[in-house]
């Protein structure tokens, strides 16, 4: 029997197969992460959103991908990204 396995995308940005889901979703084209169940990427699924769809081991890893917290289910995280990106004028 062969063990499911996962396709998440790495630290680096490429996929890597894995026998454990993952913890986050993102969205490819505009480079956000967020949970799993966010009611923004949740409702977008009908509209195509699913093609562009990703899947992250943990936070660590998405932000290393260059990946920003989604401010509708990671408003801490994203409250927090976006004070750094001002302080370092990214915004």
């Amino acid at each position: 029997m062969t063990e499911k396995q996962y396709t998440l995308l790495g630290p680096d940005g490429t996929d890597v197969l894995s026998p454990v889901p993952g913890t986050l979703g993102g969205n490819r084209r505009r480079k956000i992460y967020g949970r799993l169940d966010c009611r923004s990427a949740v409702g977008s699924l009908p509209t195509g959103y699913a093609k562009h769809r990703v899947f992250f081991a943990d936070e660590a890893t998405a932000i290393a991908a260059g990946y920003r917290p989604c401010g509708t289910c990671m408003q801490a995280e994203y409250g927090h990204w976006v004070e750094e990106a001002m302080r370092s004028g990214h915004l």
